[in-house]
Order: structure tokens, then C-alpha cells, then sequence
């Protein structure tokens, strides 16, 4: 089972860095087009016009795939920014006690999110709605992403929670393990 959900977790994180991928190309496209433009309208020739058009939307889309894919994967990788200075001043009980409880609070908090999310995408399919921009995307497109990756961080979150639930979730063995090696 472990295997399963690291491999999903990965398969978020992939998805997420090509997203990331793809905005950076398609920004490189956008700009690489208007210098050749400039150029060739310096050297007295005719614009080429080669544009991306509704970049900014598509890169908006694009962003929120790339941070909700990458949220479950960067939770187990202590990634997430967490204010450990009260943990430092309690027990290990104590410290247990909270993160089972500051889990479950963010699980709570993420399938709602979720769960409005979900209703917002099948409400967007079943409207029809589409973007604004010159590309008229359908806008469950970009939120079946959304909620795709909200759900597996539901999942991490999950995971986590019943890690902590018996002894340490994989944030806390990250976060010890590289308070060791700065301490080397």
C-alpha cells in the first residue's frame, strides 16, 4: 500500500512540474515571438505575429495545477512552511498530540475544500461555461486538475494522520532527519 500512494503522490508531482514546464514554454514561445518581431521590424521586415494567445489565463490554469498537484507530494517531504517552536517546548507526548490534532483539523479543512471544489467543477461542466479570454476553455478542465490534486492531498493528509496516529508521519522523520544533518 505504501508503494501505491508514494507512487500516486509522485504521479501528482509530476504533473505538477509539468505544468510548471509547460507555462515556462509557453512563456519562452511569447517572448522569443516578440523579439523576433522587434528584430525583424528593425531590419525594415514584416512582423511575424507569432503570439500565444490567452497566455495569461492558460498560465493561471496552469499555476493552479502546478501548486494543487504538488501539495500532497511536498507534505510528506516537509515542505509545507509548519511553526515548530511550540513543539520544541513540549514533550513528546504533547507534541504527538498536536500534530495528530493539527492533521486532523487540515484534513477536515481540505475535504471541504474539496467537497466545494468538486460541486463548483460539475456545476461549471454542467453550465457550460468557458473562459474569457480569445481560447474559450472549458472551465472544468482547469478545476478537474484542481480537485484531482486536492483529493490526493486529502489522501496524504490522511496518510499522514494515521502515520501519526502510530508514531511519526513522514514530515516529522524528513524534518528530524535534516535537523541531524545541520546539526553535523
Amino acid at each position: 500500500m505504501r508503494r501505491v500512494l508514494d507512487t500516486i503522490y509522485g504521479a501528482a508531482l509530476v504533473g505538477a512540474c509539468l505544468a510548471m514546464i509547460a507555462i515556462a514554454t509557453l512563456v519562452l514561445i511569447q517572448v522569443t515571438g516578440r523579439m523576433l518581431d522587434r528584430g525583424l521590424i528593425l531590419l525594415g521586415f514584416s512582423r511575424l505575429g507569432i503570439a500565444v494567445p490567452s497566455l495569461a489565463e492558460i498560465g493561471g490554469f496552469l499555476f493552479v495545477a502546478s501548486s494543487s498537484l504538488a501539495l500532497p507530494y511536498t507534505l510528506r517531504a516537509a515542505g509545507h512552511v509548519r511553526v515548530t517552536l511550540l513543539l520544541r517546548l513540549v514533550g513528546p507526548a504533547v507534541n504527538r498530540a498536536l500534530t495528530v490534532l493539527v492533521l486532523a483539523a487540515g484534513l477536515g479543512l481540505a475535504v471541504f475544500a474539496t467537497w466545494h471544489i468538486g460541486l463548483r467543477m460539475l456545476d461549471t461542466y454542467t453550465m457550460g461555461r468557458v473562459s474569457y479570454g480569445l481560447l474559450r476553455i472549458p472551465l472544468w478542465i482547469p478545476q478537474a486538475v484542481m480537485t484531482t490534486g486536492f483529493v490526493i492531498f486529502c489522501l496524504a493528509l490522511l496518510d499522514e494522520l494515521i502515520t501519526a496516529l502510530r508514531g511519526d508521519p513522514a514530515f516529522r522523520a524528513e524534518e528530524k532527519r535534516r535537523e541531524s544533518e545541520g546539526a553535523k
